[in-house]
């Protein structure tokens, strides 16, 4: 069997070069504002991954198919339409948080908002701090 490569890796791309790119002008000042709160409850510097993703710690999986690879542990990409926030475990772990967040849209580890002023910061930061510290702390098979 093939050995799967992740094509999303951290670079060396500037975070606030790519930021300040970001149009329009509100969804650039969220995008700001998203990367304070990250940097804030992570405590660890953001790091591009790839071109568009901006990430916060990493952590290495294992899959019971023998597949592994290192991950960002939380992050987000502030996409044309909505911000995708890379939530890892939250649809399994937080239906507490997330029924109390507001406005946004769910993939299978992203939360896609359209603003910040559609959701709650408060548990925005909880449901980041918690599950960065599920995802850093995870036992895998």
């Amino acid at each position: 069997m093939a050995k799967y490569e992740l094509k999303t890796k951290v670079t060396d791309a500037d975070v606030i070069a790519f930021l300040k790119k970001v149009e329009p002008e509100q969804k650039r000042l969220d995008a700001f504002e998203i990367l304070d709160i990250m940097k804030e409850v992570t405590g660890q510097e953001p790091k591009m991954w790839g071109t568009s993703i901006i990430g916060f710690g990493q952590y290495h999986y294992k899959y019971a198919s023998g597949q592994e690879g290192d991950f960002l542990a939380t992050g987000f990409s502030p996409r044309k339409t909505k911000h995708s926030l890379y939530i890892m475990g939250y649809s399994e772990n937080y239906p507490h948080l997330t029924k109390k967040l507001g406005k946004f849209k769910n993939g299978k580890s992203c939360l896609y908002v359209n603003k910040l002023a559609d959701i709650d910061k408060v548990v925005l930061r909880q449901l980041i701090e918690e599950s960065y510290d599920y995802i850093t702390n995870k036992t895998w098979p």
